[in-house]
């Protein structure tokens, strides 16, 4: 029995030198803890030296709240050629739609509203036919996602007078040269279809603005007569009646409003 109790007490006081020994040794460095410590430095190091990352496509501006009197117009692409109908799911045909405007862009129109009938999204669009100021109804699946736009330009055929608005506010005006008595600029509702630049005449100007305006009288000129917005080489003749039927505006003018203006723009023409 007083065998087995100096045995016992032996191998406690050797338990209690070995730890005693081990402590320091994990302490040491290169042991335990400081082993992690020194680890996670140097991956710290590691990634420090990496610099900065490349620098984004592109920076998110300040959200803003958008008052619920802003106008805001949607617009579309046209994807697939499709026929535009009378009314939702109706049989009757208006006009068909290209995926490509007459000057090779591509086509668009301009959303009104939109309808579900049996079982398929229709949407209510503005045509780019005679007579001026027609609409129909087309498959939404028929069209590309909806763009936003919130500009409007008006044209004041009296005052001889183009106006921007933005957001309800108006941001550009400057006078134009518009249709003489026998080819009148059309009056109506319509919309901005494309942008159009490099000219080899400079007849039109640096740049012009197709719409989907048409000339109820030239309707044998070349694509039917589409009304354009364009620049001109005769700024001495703006403002008045001047042109077969386009909206013709001083370079610096129409160099200005393309900063303003996107495509997709309705068009009011009064």
């Amino acid at each position: 029995m007083v065998t087995r109790t100096r045995l016992f007490r032996v191998a406690l006081v050797i338990a209690i030198a070995a730890a005693a020994v081990a402590v320091p040794l994990l302490r040491a460095p290169g042991h335990g803890v400081d082993v992690g410590v020194r680890a996670n430095a140097k991956a710290d190091n590691a990634v420090a030296s990496l610099g900065d990352g490349p620098r984004p496509a592109f920076a998110p501006g300040q959200p803003q709240l958008l008052s619920p009197n802003t106008p805001e117009y949607r617009w579309a692409t046209v994807r697939r050629r499709v026929t535009a109908r009378r009314a939702a799911a109706d049989d009757a045909s208006v006009t068909t739609l290209s995926t490509l405007t007459p000057e090779g862009t591509t086509n668009l129109v301009l959303v009104l509203g939109s309808a579900w009938r049996h079982g398929v999204d229709w949407v209510h669009v503005r045509l780019p036919i005679l007579p001026n100021n027609t609409t129909g109804w087309v498959p939404r699946s028929a069209l590309g996602g909806y763009h936003f736009v919130s500009t409007h330009l008006v044209i004041d055929l009296r005052r001889l007078r183009a106006t921007l608005m933005k957001d309800g506010r108006p941001v550009f005006t400057a006078p134009v040269g518009v249709g003489q008595p026998q080819w009148p600029t059309p009056r109506g509702e319509f919309y901005v279809r494309d942008e159009l630049t490099d000219y080899a005449s400079p007849f039109y100007g640096p740049l012009a603005f197709g719409t989907s305006a048409r000339s109820s009288v030239l309707t044998e000129w070349p694509d039917g007569g589409f009304v354009g917005i364009h620049g001109t080489d005769e700024p001495q003749l703006i403002p008045g009646g001047v042109s077969h039927g386009c909206i013709r505006m001083r370079n610096q003018d129409i160099l200005r409003l393309a900063r303003l203006m996107p495509v997709g723009t309705p068009l009011t023409i009064e």
